[in-house]
């Protein structure tokens, strides 16, 4: 994804509109950026008061914590002839948390071990 246009030209786009200095699509040719930025912009500060660019998302958390990693860790040093839907299986009854087997399976991986 493209990085958001700076403060600085947003401040830019923002004074022009509010000096009057032509319409969103004229500004919009103007400082070279689509009319539809300005549009979102312009509502944006009217709704808000704000022209900073909104955060972005961070993705997926993972689902096992550093808590449910130990508890696998301890699980396999227990008993390393474990089968990854027993593992899913104990997980869930230690600790309530249910995952799937590839789920398990990149767990195990990123604990650099191994399972049948």
């Amino acid at each position: 994804m493209p990085s958001p246009y700076s403060t600085d030209l947003r401040q830019r786009v923002l004074a022009a509109h509010q000096a009057g200095e032509g319409s969103q699509r004229e500004l919009a040719q103007r400082f070279k950026v689509s009319s539809s930025f300005v549009r979102d912009l312009l509502r944006r500060y009217r709704e808000s008061g704000d022209i900073h660019p909104k955060e972005r998302g961070g993705g997926n958390q993972p689902k096992l914590s550093k808590v449910h990693l130990e508890t696998v860790r301890q699980r396999l040093e227990q008993n390393n002839d474990l089968f990854l839907h027993e593992l899913c299986e104990q997980l869930e009854v230690d600790c309530g948390v249910k995952v799937s087997v590839t789920t398990m399976h990149r767990a195990v991986q990123h604990l650099n071990l191994s399972v049948k």
